[in-house]
């Protein structure tokens, strides 16, 4: 036993050390009580597979489609299918949809979706829309949130180490047409940001810009040639960053997922909305009359008569993310190595076999 004295110290001036069981100074039956306060250990938190799934749609196949709607209309043309195996009542659009549908189903991570959903009930149907919804929200949320404050650097003019005036990383307000740097990046093709009749126009709300109006930022350089459309339309270095952005990670901006259409025109809508002022995103906001747009750009690049225009973007898009990637066109064929000697070889016996067996 140690002896201390009214000041609580050992007789020789010290502290007294803990006495032999405790910890840190602590009796244990303090920190044992200490520890059982804090209630159980919180589990690491496991993302639901619907929810996940719904995140990789949202962001990859179609980001404004209505899940519900897509599985009630998706489930009542298969029966149809199933019974007729003609698709002949149902309309353009909803075969379009149909096809997303399918495309829903098509998930390696949740097998037993495919199956399950013609045989669940009512309940069980909206649960797994509801999930599923959720995912693609919250994508959206997540991408949106990033790009509010990561664009403002890609934006900036060269030469310069901030925009002028200056804007908030996590406030919009003073983005869209109400600052010069995001307006001009917002402003449509079709009309002069340096037009101030223009400009005072848009600022006031007086001129609203529907979404097939397609802006200034999709181009190359931010420069539109009337007189070829096409010339540098999707191929902007802002889109490049924000598509390394989102489907990559931030850090890959800063260095020199395979582009989809859909992924792409969605893309637009994300880079859109981080340039405006809008505070939150909304599928029917006239500002940026956000359905509209995307909507536009996808049936461009879905359009059989664009194709001769969009596989070529679409191989652009692959070199810009995939620093090797290099289309099979592209690639020389090498006659002279080992695998052709190995073909070239091959159809050499095969050939002298045939000639053998014709002899005979």
């Amino acid at each position: 036993m140690t002896l201390t004295a009214a000041n609580g110290l050992n007789p020789d001036g010290n502290p007294p050390r803990p006495s032999p069981g405790s910890v840190l100074g602590h009796h244990p039956q303090d920190l044992e009580d200490n520890v059982l306060s804090q209630g159980p250990r919180k589990r690491a938190c496991i993302q639901d597979p619907l929810v996940h799934h719904g995140r990789h749609f949202g962001r990859t196949i179609h980001a404004f489609c209505r899940i519900h709607g897509i599985i009630n209309n998706g489930i009542i043309i298969q029966d149809e299918l199933d019974t007729t195996g003609q698709l002949t009542k149902f309309t353009k659009d909803q075969i379009y949809h149909y096809e997303l549908f399918k495309q829903l189903l098509e998930t390696q991570n949740i097998p037993y979706l495919k199956d399950s959903i013609f045989v669940a009930s009512l309940e069980r149907l909206q649960e797994i829309s509801d999930m599923l919804h959720k995912g693609a929200s919250g994508a959206r949320a997540d991408d949106t949130k990033g790009l509010k404050g990561a664009i403002l650097e890609w934006i900036t003019p060269k030469g310069q180490d901030s925009l002028i005036p200056p804007l908030s990383r996590n406030v919009k307000i003073n983005r869209g047409f109400h600052h010069e740097r995001t307006g001009f990046l917002l402003c449509p093709t079709g009309l002069q940001w340096s037009d101030t009749e223009i400009k005072q126009k848009l600022r006031s709300g007086e001129l609203l810009v529907s979404g097939d109006e397609w802006p200034t930022f999709i181009y190359s350089e931010y420069s539109y040639d009337p007189e070829d459309p096409w010339n540098g339309a999707f191929r902007s270095q802002l889109l490049v960053n924000a598509f390394k952005y989102i489907f990559t990670s931030p850090s890959s901006v800063e260095k020199e997922n395979k582009a989809t259409r859909s992924g792409n025109a969605r893309l637009h809508n994300m880079v859109k909305f981080a340039l405006s002022s809008a505070s939150t995103f909304s599928r029917t906001d006239h500002s940026t009359d956000s359905e509209k747009f995307y909507g536009s750009i996808l049936a461009t690049f879905m359009d059989p008569d664009e194709k001769e225009e969009v596989d070529p973007l679409l191989e652009w898009w692959n070199r810009q993310i995939f620093l090797g990637h290099v289309s099979a066109s592209r690639r020389s064929v090498n006659s002279n190595s080992a695998l052709a000697r190995i073909k070239e070889r091959r159809a050499r016996i095969k050939a002298q076999r045939l000639e053998q067996e014709q002899r005979q």
